[in-house]
């Protein structure tokens, strides 16, 4: 395809461009920029993504333990060294017009590229119970490394049975006076490496086949949390500073809801073998995508594979 000089000529036309800046979008910046492409990444967030709020990493091959934000803040430099251009901004809408792509940004700027890779990712699932919006900030907290130094040596709550939860509670347990970690059942969804852990810890309390009916305070801040059983109904309640809800995460999808590519089911990206979406040109990487397994190594294979395809698809489908 030969394309307009009105694209050659405006400075906001991009070989890639990247939305998200977690793992997956940056190994993807990473791989174009080195094939010689002109690649920006937007992020409206810390660049690094869910690897910022991780409090250490222990099972990034190459390390045997490493700080998540130090890991997150190398991903983000290298790709930036070599001259992949970061965007800070939240993209609201992509089109595709002509083969090219017009990207939106909340500001109202267009930029335009060949190829777009998704690497938007995951949000917090919230529990919707009393008292979580209200003491959002106040007690409510959805990031331990943030904000575990506020409440050192006062007593916290993490709620979830994932490696998220386990890990976060092993974490403030070295900060926190005690941590209870609240469960819906008996058995846990993490490694067994990590649940062996969280067993042995002397800070920390588990309070199983339970779930939170509220998070209770005095208007300004947490004070408390009231549970149920699941088995037995029967309620109780704990004193806390802080409540760290890891519940499961909702895919970012809001911004492509037009180009109809999500999976009806559960809100994720269905994509091929190549990491491309039913619309040519279209990726999506990281954990946006529809796939059992979401950890930083899937997703820097991700970002790995659509970078490369996105190079071939450049090279085969527009004019030099």
């Amino acid at each position: 395809m030969r394309i307009d000089t009105n694209y050659i000529n405006n400075p906001h036309f991009f070989d890639v461009l990247i939305i998200g800046a977690g793992p997956a979008g940056l190994t993807a910046a990473l791989y174009a920029q080195r094939a010689n492409l002109k690649v920006a990444f937007f992020e409206k967030d810390t660049p690094g993504g869910k690897v910022v709020k991780t409090s250490v990493v222990e099972n990034y091959p190459g390390f045997k333990t490493v700080s998540g934000p130090d890991l997150a803040l190398n991903f983000f430099q290298q790709a930036s060294s070599i001259g992949a251009k970061f965007i800070y901004g939240e993209v609201t809408n992509i089109s595709k017009l002509n083969e090219i792509f017009h990207v939106t940004t909340s500001d109202g700027m267009v930029r335009y590229s060949k190829v777009v890779i998704i690497a938007s990712g995951m949000t917090e699932r919230k529990l919707n119970i009393p008292g979580e919006i209200e003491y959002y900030g106040k007690g409510v907290s959805y990031c331990a490394i943030c904000d575990a130094a506020i409440y050192k040596n006062k007593p916290v709550a993490v709620i979830g049975g994932g490696n998220t939860a386990l890990e976060e509670s092993l974490y403030l347990a070295d900060i926190c006076s005690k941590v209870y970690l609240i469960h819906r059942r008996q058995g846990f969804r993490a490694e067994e490496v990590i649940i062996s852990k969280v067993k042995q810890h002397k800070n920390i309390q588990l309070i199983l086949d339970a779930v939170p009916l509220s998070f209770d305070g005095d208007g300004k801040k947490i004070t408390g949390l009231t549970y149920e059983n699941v088995i037995d109904k029967k309620q109780g309640k704990i004193s806390i500073d802080c409540v760290f809800p890891f519940i499961g995460f909702l895919p970012v999808n809001n911004f492509f809801e037009k180009l109809n590519i999500k999976n009806e089911n559960n809100g994720f990206v269905d994509v091929d073998s190549n990491f491309q979406t039913k619309i040519v040109g279209l990726y999506c990487v990281g954990d946006v995508v529809n796939k059992n397994i979401r950890q930083i190594s899937t997703a820097i294979n991700d970002g790995t594979i659509a970078a490369v395809h996105a190079k071939k698809y450049i090279d085969e489908h527009f004019e030099k």
